[in-house]
């Protein structure tokens, strides 16, 4: 089972902009602009557009979703909340704690990626939303893939119960941790922390509790993940939003934003660099009015190709 892919699916944007919903509880989101909302909505599909390109341009094969006219989902660009897939064929759902945002989960997306790819299970866990319990895709599971590890931290969107069902259904080892910025708990793991197939980026500074932090750091050391750890103020400028993907020529890349690696030092690149090939691209305005970053736009394809 391979950690990383070279597919990907991405859903470019009608409607962007400010969810006053998931601000409640991500405190990435900013609504202050004097941009009007169509002026944040091009911006926004401009940044998709370049993200797009620079994964394309690295032999990454991008499949691209328009997003639906109707309803207006702000948060459309950020795909990997409500689906995942599993190299054994499973395509999963997932419950979302923002009523708005229920309206991203669409079944003509997941026929059509059953007529491209080879869907062998399909999953859905959206009915736990009647019982106010969330799981959002892989904003809430980071996924050792190769070693069958879901690190997760537990917050509203995170529900510990749905978590242990989660990683029983896909035979998972279950990794559950709190982390906090500012004593509030960060509302996805994606943002904290990212998994590459040989190492691991992580805010162990917002872990505040010791026998947690020992454990995980355990974890890394028996799955021989190498640890790059960031500092808050980086977290909070994305840094823990990567994601690592292959290429079609056999490389590996690390995406992340401009602003990301921006606040990296020159040691954490140099790390980096030695692992993975960095590539950066500027997302500003989906990162401050959406409050996710690069790997929240991106859902990881393992499915295999039909056959023609």
């Amino acid at each position: 089972m391979s950690q990383i892919t070279h597919r990907v699916f991405m859903i470019r944007p009608k409607h962007f902009g400010f969810n006053p919903e998931t601000a409640d509880n991500n405190t990435f989101q900013s609504s202050e602009t004097s941009l009007s909302q169509d002026r944040i909505s091009e911006l926004a599909i401009a940044e998709f557009d370049a993200l797009v390109d620079a994964l394309r341009s690295n032999l990454v094969h991008v499949d691209i979703i328009e997003d639906s006219d109707t309803p207006a989902k702000p948060d459309a660009v950020f795909p990997n909340n409500w689906f995942t897939t599993h190299a054994d064929g499973a395509v999963i759902t997932y419950p979302m704690y923002s009523p708005l945002r229920r309206n991203e989960r669409r079944e003509d997306v997941i026929d059509e990626i059953g007529k491209r790819y080879n869907v062998g299970r399909r999953y859905s866990f959206e009915q736990y939303e009647e019982e106010n319990e969330f799981l959002e895709g892989t904003g809430s599971l980071v996924l050792d893939r190769e070693n069958k590890v879901a690190y997760a931290c537990i917050s509203e969107r995170t529900d510990v119960k749905l978590l242990n069902k989660w990683c029983v259904l896909q035979g998972y080892e279950m990794m559950a941790f709190h982390a906090v910025s500012d004593g509030v708990p960060i509302y996805h793991t994606n943002v904290m922390m990212a998994m590459g197939v040989d190492f691991v980026v992580i805010c162990l500074d917002c872990i505040p509790d010791e026998d947690e932090r020992t454990k995980l750091l355990m974890a890394f050391e028996r799955t021989q993940k190498k640890v790059i750890e960031i500092t808050t103020g980086q977290m909070n400028a994305f840094a823990g939003n990567m994601l690592q993907l292959a290429t079609a020529d056999g490389r590996s890349i690390l995406v992340m934003s401009e602003q990301a690696f921006g606040s990296l030092n020159k040691r954490q690149v140099e790390q980096l660099s030695s692992l993975t090939q960095i590539v950066h691209v500027q997302i500003e305005n989906i990162e401050q009015f959406g409050g996710g970053s690069v790997r929240c736009m991106i859902a990881e394809n393992f499915l295999t190709t039909q056959r023609r």
